[in-house]
């Protein structure tokens, strides 16, 4: 069985690795998307915190049940599935006071310290897949790991009615958090991106204002402000954009030593509140539930598929800032474009 393998920062290989089988309470997937995500990129640069290589990339999946293990009742073989990658303890305080996405032994698949998606079939903990209807395009699933996420940055967000909200980054991240915040009770959505391509996208995907600068936006400040980049400089741009009372959020990954500069006596002065995201806690059956009625346009947003031996070719693309998601299809036979 073929697999993507990041043997140290820096240096991938493709991989012949033996078939999984399933153990107590795990299920076998055989992959249909799994996306490339700027995590993959810090990963493969050894910049994420706990990192274990070598390790299979690769925590946006999506798929069909292949086998299951002993104790699983809630899939079958044969059912189309979307896998939420963040593993847990279970018993430390974190864990045990629901906080769980902040357990100091956090594990995401393709992440931390266990194999990811990017490989043609996967194990995940029963506990961790589910079930999508038939209908659902099982591709375009495999976009339901960061909605999920988007959906935790939301719970922590004050959500209130009729406010305005600027979102740093037109990547996918930028895209579901804009797309969101209508639904969270926004007036208006700004979204910023350096990349006219990417603007591009946002307006098809309904987030009419879409700059290239939140000067050109006509407005000075934002109730709510989102760096979905991860960028420092895009940081340092937008929190003192922040409306006095109002809230910065950190979603985007930024390396883990990297630092910002910011105003202390602003945030005093004016109350702002500065507040971080950390994956998906309890949020991810409600993506499924969110995806499956429509409340993201999620075609538009998928560009490119790679196979596995394209891998080092849709990371390149993802760096430059090329496509909208890209994603790896690793039981396909050849890449594809749909939407150039």
């Amino acid at each position: 069985m073929r697999a993507v393998v990041f043997e140290s920062a820096g240096n991938l290989t493709l991989a012949e690795r033996p078939e999984p089988t399933a153990g107590h309470k795990e299920v076998i997937i055989e992959v249909a998307a799994v996306g490339v995500c700027g995590t993959d990129t810090h990963v493969f640069d050894g910049e994420f915190e706990g990192t274990i290589f070598p390790l299979v990339p690769g925590h946006e999946a999506s798929g069909i049940v292949v086998a299951i293990g002993a104790g699983v009742t809630h899939v079958a073989v044969g059912d189309q599935v979307a896998v939420n990658p963040s593993t847990t303890c279970g018993e430390c305080e974190y864990c045990l006071t629901g906080k769980s996405n902040l357990c100091r032994a956090w594990n995401g698949l393709g992440v931390v310290a266990s194999d990811g998606a990017s490989q043609e079939r996967f194990t995940a903990p029963a506990a961790n897949v589910f079930k999508l209807k038939p209908e659902t395009d099982v591709y375009q699933a495999a976009l339901i790991e960061p909605l999920a996420c988007a959906i935790r940055a939301y719970d922590i967000l004050p959500r209130k009615m009729s406010e305005h909200y600027l979102v740093y980054g037109a990547g996918t991240m930028g895209l579901l958090m804009a797309q969101l915040a209508p639904r969270a009770g926004a007036a208006s959505v700004t979204i910023v991106d350096l990349n006219e391509g990417r603007l591009a996208t946002a307006r098809e995907v309904g987030i009419d204002n879409a700059y290239t600068s939140a000067n050109d936006a006509g407005r000075e400040k934002w109730d709510v402000v989102i760096d979905c980049t991860g960028n420092i400089r895009a940081i340092e741009d937008g929190l003192p954009r922040v409306k006095a009372g109002g809230t910065f959020q950190h979603f985007g990954v930024a390396p883990a030593e990297a630092m910002a500069n910011y105003s202390p006596f602003r945030v005093y002065r004016d109350e702002i509140s500065i507040v971080g995201t950390m994956a998906v806690l309890n949020s991810f059956g409600r993506a499924v539930e969110m995806f499956e009625a429509g409340a993201i346009k999620s075609e538009p947003m998928i560009s490119h598929s790679f196979t596995l031996e394209d891998y080092p070719q849709a990371l390149e693309m993802f760096r430059k800032g090329t496509g909208r998601k890209l994603q790896i299809r690793p039981n396909d036979s050849s890449s594809k474009v749909f939407h150039a």
